[in-house]
């Protein structure tokens, strides 16, 4: 095996140390955002009432989602109630997930802006932390309940249809433990 010369030991190093507190630090491609705690993408979702991931206990275990099963209602026979119904459970919950979205990222933004102008005391971290954290939880409580709301209004078949079109495995442990036939519809 050829050994290194001097020189090209020197050039790795100093390549691998201007390397270095790139890798270290992730946070440094951060400092640009709007809201430091929040990504473009996260706030722009949080804004427009989307779910992202808030969801994934109930959507992975075989409780459908609005939103989701208006995607693949042509897969699911759904009748002319339950696509109408569908909808009223999207809107309810798209208008309840913009509003505590829209109250998330003034409170980020607050936070951040304390912070940007050192004028925060450890009693308004707390207080705005507190309430970051609340409003959180009240959000990821809608988009669970809309889940459970939409699964029953689906029939057994309905919800194997939408496992088989969201491309779920149907055989995974727990998919089918809570599906059955609810034989009644939610009207609120």
């Amino acid at each position: 095996m050829k050994s290194l010369s001097p020189m090209r030991w020197v050039f790795g190093l100093a390549l691998a140390g201007c390397m270095v507190p790139a890798l270290a630090n992730p946070y440094t491609t951060m400092q640009d955002r709007e809201i430091k705690a929040l990504s473009a993408e996260e706030q722009e979702g949080l804004l427009d009432g989307q779910g992202l991931g808030m969801a994934l206990p109930a959507e992975l275990h075989g409780y459908p989602g609005p939103q989701h099963v208006l995607e693949v209602a042509d897969q699911l026979d759904l009748s002319a109630e339950q696509q109408a119904e569908t909808e009223r459970l999207f809107d309810a919950m798209r208008e309840q997930a913009r509003e505590l979205g829209q109250r998330i990222v003034d409170l980020e933004r607050e936070l951040d802006e304390r912070f940007a102008s050192r004028e925060i005391t450890s009693d308004q971290i707390e207080a705005l932390t507190v309430e970051i954290g609340e409003l959180r939880g009240r959000l990821r409580h809608v988009h669970l309940s809309y889940h459970l709301e939409m699964d029953e209004l689906l029939s057994g078949e309905q919800r194997e249809a939408y496992q088989r079109a969201r491309g779920y495995d149907e055989d995974r442990p727990g998919a089918h433990d809570h599906q059955h036939d609810h034989g009644h519809h939610h009207s609120h």
